[in-house]
């Protein structure tokens, strides 16, 4: 048994990461879930699979951080390295993956690409663009920091022009997605402005890819809107075209600029800051273009 002041060594105990009742219970159970799914996955006896209880990307071996007490994504590719040769998680949560980049920084069967907030603005305070991976591995990190109120259609382009080209050049055998809910518009502990009609179209982007897809959940602290996104993208991973793709679910009540929303599964369109968008659009161009000279040319790109 730890003392309070032994298990702040282990960052135990702090708002984020408090010592509760049934606290191993509830971790090992999540973890579980993500370690089950790449067994499934590993073994031939799935090809997606979805714990939305996971993504715990901030923990590390030695300390719990960021709510996160195991870190379920790791034990997750770990367990999918006992027979897979490379496998690529992409990140879509509003935080940095500090606690995967860390497990994977030095190695190159693991290729880590996360788009976020910017550690200028928000938790960790990690992963810029300069964080590529060292000796081994690198190359196989990638980070995409966005400014406050990036919004769907720049987030997806960045998407777009970073995550597709590396796939085909790492050529996965399989793909872990986080799909924190926390990146939406109204998140009350993240600054970004996107709706998860974003997180849709990225998920079936992968789903296309025809590799197989580990996904887990995130954060997301706006409770209906995390609920509706995720079960939005159940509905994609099962392919369940009726709710995916009837956009007009989502098209109502642009001018409200609320995040209340009772239209389906998917968020009504929102309209950016438009005194903003050139300078969200110019921060988020010069990181992509960064990252197309430092990374790319490790990967042939």
């Amino acid at each position: 048994t730890l003392s309070p002041r032994e298990a702040l060594n282990y960052g135990l105990g702090t708002p984020d990461t408090p010592l509760f009742q049934g606290m191993h219970e509830f971790t090992a159970l999540a973890a579980g879930g993500t370690v089950t799914a790449a067994r499934l996955i590993r073994d031939g006896q799935a090809h997606i699979a979805f714990n939305p209880s996971g993504g715990f990307h901030h923990s590390h071996p030695d300390r719990a951080a960021g709510f996160c007490f195991l870190n379920d994504v790791v034990l997750g590719i770990e367990t999918l390295r006992e027979k897979v040769g490379k496998v690529m998680f992409v990140d879509i949560d509003a935080h940095h993956c500090d606690g995967v980049q860390d497990a994977f920084y030095l190695r190159n069967d693991v290729l880590t690409v996360s788009l976020h907030e910017s550690g200028h603005t928000l938790f960790p305070g990690t992963g810029f663009e300069s964080e590529i991976g060292r000796n081994e591995g690198r190359g196989y990190t990638v980070n995409v920091p966005l400014p406050v109120g990036t919004y769907d259609a720049i987030y997806e382009w960045a998407f777009q022009e970073i995550v597709p080209p590396l796939i085909g050049a790492y050529a996965p055998e399989v793909i872990v997605v986080e799909i924190g809910m926390d990146a939406l518009a109204g998140d009350p502990l993240a600054h970004l402005h996107l709706t998860n009609n974003s997180h849709a179209s990225i998920l079936d982007r992968l789903v296309r890819t025809g590799i197989p897809l580990l996904a887990t959940g995130g954060g997301g602290y706006h409770f209906d809107n995390t609920v509706r996104g995720w079960a939005l993208c159940w509905s994609v991973l099962c392919g369940d075209q009726a709710a995916h793709d009837d956009m007009m679910l989502g098209m109502g009540g642009v001018m409200l600029e609320t995040t209340d929303w009772a239209g389906g599964l998917r968020d009504r369109t929102l309209l950016s800051d438009a005194g903003r968008r050139p300078e969200i659009d110019h921060e988020v161009r010069r990181v992509v273009d960064s990252l197309k000279e430092t990374v790319f040319p490790l990967h042939g790109l």
